[in-house]
């Protein structure tokens, strides 16, 4: 696909809302090899592992939550450094115009959800994490955390979409009813969240900071399938300690390994 690159329009809506919606973002080729993993994904076990992946759901209801998914084959290594949405992530979490500009990819994740499941309601401006933050000064944007969702099915009413707060990235208050994330509160009918409907191929980009969950899925047919790209600064860590295997390091192309190891480890030479 033809690389895209950050619109004015673009710039103003992520600034103003908090996330984009890029129509179109993965072409059919992709999906249908995204779907067939999917597909042959093991039957594994809250916890379990997969070579360098791991089952590692966020709640009891959040579904099937595949960590590392990168690992688990070639389509996935496509989605690091997609046309689609690339520059995008490099504009607005990348560090341009530093020293420490790139990116990271911090979490990288396979999500299949059924009936009944959701995400409960998370981050926001309120007190954010640093990790979360969204910010524009001096004419570049230095957010960060931006979340790439890209939806391998519909995703229509019924169907578990995400929800956001437009504008919450940069709320100076808690939100009043927003509930208690531990206890798995549901954002479904949360005053001021809107659902983000897409069209498998479709792809969302919001900042990590706006306030976002997913919505209760209702249709009892089907499946909810997405996968959820963190990138971020170029210094940073992978949350939950989840480090790349070299053979995937060795195979992938110098800008792909480039993403997922932007600091190679300094070691003093062998004897």
């Amino acid at each position: 696909m033809e690389p895209r690159f950050p619109s004015a329009l673009d710039d103003f809506l992520f600034d103003l809302r908090g996330y984009v919606i890029l129509e179109n973002a993965v072409a059919p080729d992709l999906l249908s090899d995204l779907n067939a993993a999917f597909d042959n994904f093991p039957p594994l076990k809250r916890g379990e592992w997969w070579n360098n992946a791991q089952r590692r759901d966020y709640t009891d209801e959040t579904g099937f939550e595949l960590h590392n998914v990168v690992e688990t084959g070639e389509p996935f290594e496509r989605l690091i450094d997609h046309p689609s949405w690339i520059n995008h992530v490099r504009r607005y979490c990348g560090e341009e115009d530093s020293y420490v500009q790139g990116l990271f990819i911090d979490e990288c994740i396979a999500s299949i959800r059924t009936s009944g499941g959701h995400h409960p309601v998370h981050s926001g401006g309120y007190r954010g994490a640093l990790r979360g933050k969204f910010q524009y000064e001096h004419g570049v944007f230095r957010c960060g955390q931006c979340n790439i969702i890209v939806a391998l099915t519909d995703i229509g009413e019924g169907d578990g979409p995400t929800m956001v707060i437009p504008g919450s990235h940069k709320s100076n208050f808690t939100h009043p009813l927003a509930g208690d994330y531990a206890k798995g509160d549901r954002m479904d009918d949360l005053p001021g969240a809107v659902p983000v409907y897409l069209k498998a191929g479709d792809a969302v980009l919001f900042v990590d900071g706006i306030m976002h969950g997913g919505s209760s899925r209702t249709n009892t047919e089907g499946e909810r399938r997405v996968t959820i790209y963190r990138y971020g600064v170029s210094w940073a860590a992978t949350r939950f300690g989840y480090e790349y295997s070299q053979p995937l390091l060795d195979r992938l192309t110098p800008e792909r390994r480039k993403i997922l190891q932007p600091i190679a480890p300094h070691r003093p030479p062998k004897p």
